[in-house]
């Protein structure tokens, strides 16, 4: 395929991602794709002849960053090829498309057919660009069936790998399971080879990315504890963690599998999404608080070092002041490291619609605020409790000079102060680290690598 694509070589790309870690992933198998067909990335300053934009329609926020996005490139590379692709674009293809600029639309579907539909059109005439310019091609959500590898390495120390795309369990808030389809994923023999090529390339960890990663294994009759131990041999990976995973498909095996395994972090990230069991119900999730709190137990019952990190939307149709209180009430007893905050966005198709008694943008800004503020409280109790301690963390550079960053395995920030070049010597390297008070921007701890 890439021998019969030589129209390709020599033209330059600009990239541009919008969303989740699993949109980054790939963009970059598109852009290692178009590389080995001669394509270079745009520099600073320079005019593309290909733009590739990857959208995200999470909220109303998220499609108007990517109509901004969409408008800055076709002004900022005048005459490039402009693709744009992801879930904005499976999910409003015609509002896409009409965008003065844009030459065509592909749905999730057609996203692994990018290379193949940017060759046809790279090297047409003005003319016939002209004529073909605001097509899309997109397929049903139901007719989504394509699973598209990806591992993208935005640096030499961390790959995000996809193991699994689509959801099937059609939450009342969410448009992801009409933008990407149902559950799929590829073969562990397929994703292990990824792994092992990453491994190849110098890299030190893997995100493990999906949209609902805990039910990998549909399409392949395996199983996500079956993945983790597979991947667990890999030889070169040293640290794995899993980017998020619902509470009813973190099984005890799944965790107990975490806590002895060579390479998986003390660190997960499990969403709740409410503290309240009746803002969960008419979520139309699949487990109750009790339930969560029993995971999140069992987790630091085997883990105990374990950094957990929980997802939550605040402002959903139907949460009252009053559930509001009892979800904070839940959501400050759990003991838990971090939680990331959503507001919610109502979003066209969604059975949320429905749910009487919508909140208003003051009342979703006061509590996301005041739940922020419980977060960043329990991140730095979490980071105090282990100053004076001594953990692994794994360098990567920095722009600034003399100063490098890390994470340890359960996932604390660390900033250490080099001196005479050792920033180079010591990229992509775990080093022991002990680990002091925190920076003066409080957001990381200080480490000193002279343990003696």
């Amino acid at each position: 395929m890439i021998q019969d694509m030589e129209g390709l070589r020599g033209k330059k790309a600009a990239y541009f991602t919008l969303g989740c870690k699993l949109n980054f992933a790939e963009t970059s198998a598109v852009g290692r794709q178009l590389k080995q067909c001669g394509v270079d990335t745009v520099r600073d300053g320079e005019i593309a002849d290909i733009c590739v934009v990857n959208t995200c329609s999470v909220t109303e926020v998220a499609d108007s960053k990517c109509r901004q996005a969409i408008h800055r490139l076709v002004r900022n590379h005048p005459g490039a090829l402009v693709v744009v692709t992801g879930c904005y674009a499976q999910l409003k293809p015609g509002d896409v498309s009409s965008i003065d600029g844009v030459d065509l639309v592909l749905g999730n579907n057609e996203k692994g057919n990018i290379l193949e539909a940017i060759c046809e059109r790279v090297e047409m005439m003005p003319e016939e660009r002209a004529l073909a310019a605001h097509e899309y091609r997109t397929v049903r959500t139901a007719d989504i069936r394509n699973f598209m590898p990806s591992c993208s390495c935005g640096d030499r120390t961390r790959y995000f790998l996809k193991v699994q795309d689509g959801c099937d369990y059609y939450c009342t808030y969410c448009t992801i399971p009409f933008a990407r389809g149902r559950s799929r994923n590829g073969s562990i023999a397929s994703i292990v080879a990824q792994a092992q090529q990453a491994a190849c390339e110098g890299g030190r960890e893997i995100v493990i990315t999906g949209v609902n990663i805990g039910d990998f294994g549909k399409t392949t009759g395996e199983s996500f504890l079956d993945l983790i131990r597979a991947l667990d041999k890999v030889d070169g990976i040293e640290r794995y963690r899993i980017s998020s995973i619902e509470p009813n498909l973190l099984t005890d095996e799944v965790i107990e599998f975490c806590a002895q395994s060579r390479a998986f972090m003390p660190h997960l990230h499990i969403p709740l999404q409410s503290g309240s069991d009746e803002v969960l119900r008419l979520m139309h999730r699949r487990y109750d608080t009790s339930f969560f709190r029993r995971k999140i137990e069992r987790v630091l019952e085997l883990i105990p070092d374990a950094f957990i990190g929980v997802d939550t939307i605040v402002g959903t149709r139907g949460e009252t002041a009053e559930l509001f209180e009892e979800a904070y009430r839940f959501m400050a007893s759990l003991p838990v490291s971090q939680y990331h905050v959503f507001s919610y966005s109502e979003r066209p198709g969604t059975k949320a619609l429905q749910i009487p008694h919508v909140v208003t943008p003051q009342e979703k800004h006061e509590r996301s605020q005041r739940i922020l503020e419980l977060s960043s409280s329990l991140t730095r109790a979490y980071y105090n409790k282990y100053v004076g301690s001594v953990r692994p963390v794994l360098l990567e550079h920095s722009r600034k000079g003399g100063v490098m960053h890390g994470f340890t395995d359960n996932y604390i920030r660390v900033e250490i102060h080099t001196e005479n070049g050792a920033d180079h010597i010591m990229d992509n390297t775990i080093v022991n680290v002990r680990l002091g008070e925190f920076n003066a921007a409080g957001n990381a701890l200080v480490g000193n690598q002279n343990l003696i």
